[in-house]
C-alpha cells in the first residue's frame, strides 16, 4: 500500500535534548501538577526547576518535550500546561501505573509517538514508512528529509538535526550496548517493547510478528483512535486497512496478518460486541458500533486490570 503524505503538517525534530525517553520520567512531569490538572510553564525553566526534577537543566528541557509529545500535557495557555485526565488516571499515586511499570504503559506512549505525531515525526515516519528488512541511520537520513520538505516545505532543517533525531530514536528502542556514559544505561522507556533490535553494530531490523506484552486494550484503542482519523463515520473498515494502512495498529505495533486477524477476531467478547469481525466470501472486514469518550478509556482500563 503506498503511503499518502500529508502537506501542510508542521514537522518536528528536536526538544528531547537528544535523551530518549526515560521510565520516571512521564511520572517527574505529572508530579509537578497543581490540583492534578495543570502544570506552570515556569516550572520547566525557573530556578528551581533542575531541584525539583532532580535532573540537569537539559533533561528537564527533555522531560517537557516527552510529556508534550506523549499527550500527558497540552499547550492550555500562555502560563500553564493542562494535564489530560487519562494520564492523570494512569499517572496519579494510586493510579493506574503511576511509575511506568505495567507493559500497557511503553505501549501507549509507542501508539502517541509513531501512530499519532504530535511531536513526533521522526518516530511516525520510522514505523509507518521504512520498509527495508534492515537499514543503518545514515540510510535514513536522505528520505527522512525528502518526507519532511514534502510536509512542511518552508521548515529549514539542518542533516544534522535530522540525524541527532534518528539517533534519538533508534536508541529509544534499541539502547546502545557498549560504551557512552552512565546515563546511556538507563533503560528507555519504549526499549523493553521489542520493536527494534541492533542485528550489527549500526545495523537495525523491525521485529515482525505478535507481541505478547500488547494488551487487547491498548491495540482496540489504537484501532479506533485510528479509525477516528482514516475513517470517521464509516462502520466498517477493511483487514487490509488495519493490517498495512499508514498510521494503522498493524504498520505501528509491527504486527504478522495472522497476530492480527487474531485479534480482531477476539474483540467482539471483548468490547461487548461494540467491535466485531467478519469473514464472509474471502472479504474480511472488521464493523463497528459508537463508542463515547468513556468506552475508549475502559479499552485502556482493561490493559491495568
Amino acid at each position: 500500500m503506498t503511503a499518502q503524505i500529508q502537506t501542510g503538517v508542521r514537522v518536528h525534530f528536536s526538544g528531547h535534548e537528544t535523551f530518549p525517553l526515560r521510565q520516571m520520567w512521564l511520572k517527574k512531569a505529572f508530579d509537578q501538577a497543581t490540583s492534578g490538572e495543570s502544570i506552570p510553564k515556569a516550572t520547566f525553566s525557573d530556578a528551581n526547576a533542575i531541584a525539583a526534577f532532580g535532573v540537569g537543566k537539559n533533561m528537564v528541557a527533555s522531560i517537557k518535550h516527552w510529556a508534550l509529545a506523549c499527550g500527558l500535557m497540552t499547550d492550555a495557555s500562555p502560563d500553564e500546561f493542562r494535564i489530560s485526565k487519562l494520564a492523570a488516571e494512569i499517572l496519579c499515586d494510586g493510579g493506574l501505573d503511576p511509575y511506568a511499570e505495567n507493559p500497557a504503559t511503553p505501549w501507549l506512549v509507542h501508539w502517541q509517538l509513531a501512530g499519532k505525531c504530535i511531536r513526533s515525526t521522526t518516530w511516525y515516519w520510522l514505523f509507518n514508512h521504512v520498509t527495508a528488512p534492515t537499514f543503518t541511520r545514515q540510510e535514513l537520513e536522505e528520505p527522512l528529509a525528502h518526507y519532511a520538505r514534502k510536509i512542511d516545505p518552508k521548515r529549514r532543517l539542518s542533516t544534522s538535526t535530522v540525524s541527532r533525531d534518528l539517533e534519538t530514536c533508534l536508541r529509544s528502542y534499541a539502547p546502545r550496548t557498549t560504551g557512552g556514559s552512565p546515563e546511556d544505561f538507563a533503560e528507555p522507556l519504549l526499549g523493553e517493547l521489542g520493536l527494534l533490535q541492533e542485528v550489527h553494530r549500526g545495523q537495525y531490523a523491525f521485529r515482525r510478528g505478535p507481541k505478547s506484552s500488547l494488551h487487547d486494550g491498548i491495540f482496540a484503542y489504537a484501532l479506533v483512535d485510528f479509525w477516528d482519523r482514516q475513517a470517521n463515520g464509516q462502520s466498517s473498515l477493511a483487514f487490509e486497512t488495519v493490517a498495512y494502512a499508514e498510521g494503522s495498529p498493524g504498520r505501528v505495533f509491527k504486527l504478522d496478518e495472522e497476530s492480527i486477524a487474531q485479534r480482531l477476531i477476539g474483540l467482539s467478547d471483548f468490547t461487548g460486541g461494540k467491535i466485531a469481525w467478519t469473514d464472509s466470501a474471502g472479504l474480511r472486514q472488521v464493523h463497528r458500533k459508537p463508542m463515547s469518550k468513556e468506552d475508549r478509556k475502559e479499552l485502556i482500563r482493561h490493559a491495568y486490570d
